[in-house]
C-alpha cells in the first residue's frame, strides 16, 4: 500500500480530499507485522487503498519529527531511551499506552468515523473501505 507522511496528507487533501487511513504500529508489536503483511498480500485490498484513500502508517514510539495534524502541533515525548509520540496519544482512547495496532478511519473532512485497537484482517478491512466510499 502507498503510504504517506502526515504533511504529504496536509498538502494533497487540499487539492484533492479523500478518506484517509491512520495505522498506528510499533516494531516490537508481532501483530502488526503479521497484520501487515496479510494486508499488503490481498490485491484488491490494496488497490482499494492506493486509489480511494490516503493511508499513513505511522510507527508510534520512532517517529520524532514535529506532525502538523489538524491544526495542532505533536511532538516526540522522549521517555529514558525510549519514548512516543504525542500524536499517538492524542489518536488512542487509551491516553496512557495505545493498544497496537491501532486503526484510524477519517472521512475527507477529517471527521473521526471508525476506530479499532488491535488487528485488522483483510475482509474487514475492505468492508470498511467499501462503507466509507460509498460503494
Amino acid at each position: 500500500m502507498k503510504t504517506g507522511t502526515f504533511s504529504e496528507w496536509e498538502a494533497l487533501r487540499k487539492e484533492a480530499p479523500k478518506p484517509m487511513v491512520i495505522h498506528l504500529y510499533t516494531d516490537w508489536c508481532t501483530v502488526c507485522k503479521i497484520e501487515s503483511f496479510r494486508l499488503n498480500k490481498d490485491k484488491e485490498l490494496v488497490s482499494m487503498m492506493n486509489e480511494h484513500f490516503y493511508f499513513i502508517n505511522f510507527e508510534a514510539e520512532k517517529t520524532k519529527e514535529k506532525i502538523l495534524f489538524q491544526g495542532q502541533e505533536f511532538v516526540y515525548l522522549q521517555n529514558g531511551n525510549s519514548g512516543i509520540h504525542e500524536l499517538a496519544l492524542a489518536l488512542s482512547r487509551n491516553k496512557n499506552q495505545p493498544v497496537y495496532p491501532l486503526w484510524i478511519f477519517l472521512d475527507k473532512n477529517q471527521k473521526l468515523i471508525f476506530y479499532q485497537e488491535g488487528q485488522m484482517i483483510p475482509e474487514k478491512m475492505k468492508q470498511k473501505l467499501m462503507e466509507i466510499s460509498g460503494w
